[in-house]
């Protein structure tokens, strides 16, 4: 006689998505039963930081981290390689002619068809149980656009985005601008425009007054990421698993 039961109750579409999951049924010796919901939903995990602040390179190490030690995961990055991200990259890099606010709308339809594209849409994966990580989300466009217009402008030229898939949290690794910006020159040939250190410092500022107005509508969690790269990453990895 088996001690332990684990059998797969079939995903039931709700308007909110596909939710997975399975119960887990143990018997106990005394011949007490313990039934158990396991969550198999997506997860859908943000890193967050100023330019130079090492979190291209932490999902780098945490998403290999999830496929070889917990599950299948997905990595991404915004601006996307799309159309629409492929114009923002050149505008950023000075090659192409443009203004503030045409970044910032632009940085909204990208985010938009980065969550519901057809080929590999974020919301259809996480709808499907897949955990995504990705490179930048909306807190960025609130931190670096709201330096040119007013943030709550901002805020509302993304509550589609947010309307269609908030992070189930978004990690900000914060590292002082200063040491950002001496990283950016060791590693870069060129800087693009938000390069500069007065423009760093803004946006650190801008990132915390944004988690202060949203802080009872998005869950943020801050990462000290001035200490070596591998102790940021094991504190990141312990955040991620309570997160999973």
């Amino acid at each position: 006689m088996f001690d332990r039961i684990k059998f797969v109750v079939l995903p039931r579409r709700r308007d909110i998505g596909i939710k997975h999951f399975c119960i887990r049924i143990e018997i106990e010796p005394s011949g007490v039963c313990k039934l158990e919901r396991v969550d198999h939903s997506g997860r859908f995990l943000v890193l967050e930081g100023i330019d130079g602040s090492g979190k291209s390179t932490q999902m780098q190490r945490i998403h290999k981290r999830l496929v070889e030690k917990i599950t299948s995961a997905v990595s991404t990055f915004e601006p996307t390689d799309g159309p629409v991200g492929s114009l923002i990259r050149k505008m950023l890099s000075g090659s192409v002619e443009t203004d503030q606010l045409t970044i910032a709308s632009l940085f909204a339809a990208d985010r938009t068809d980065h969550l519901l594209n057809r080929a590999n849409g974020v919301k259809a994966m996480v709808d499907q149980g897949q955990v995504v990580l990705c490179d930048r989300y909306y807190f960025s466009s609130y931190a670096y656009h709201a330096q040119y217009m007013d943030m709550d402008w901002v805020i509302q030229a993304n509550a589609l985005n947010a309307k269609i898939l908030r992070p189930t949290a978004t990690l900000f690794i914060d590292v002082d601008p200063d040491i950002c910006l001496e990283r950016i020159r060791a590693n870069r040939d060129s800087l693009d425009m938000y390069e500069k250190i007065d423009i760093l410092k803004r946006v650190r500022d801008n990132y915390f007054l944004a988690f202060e107005r949203l802080k009872d509508q998005e869950k943020v969690i801050i990462i000290d990421g001035n200490d070596l790269p591998a102790r940021v990453e094991k504190n990141i990895w312990k955040i991620v698993q309570q997160l999973l």
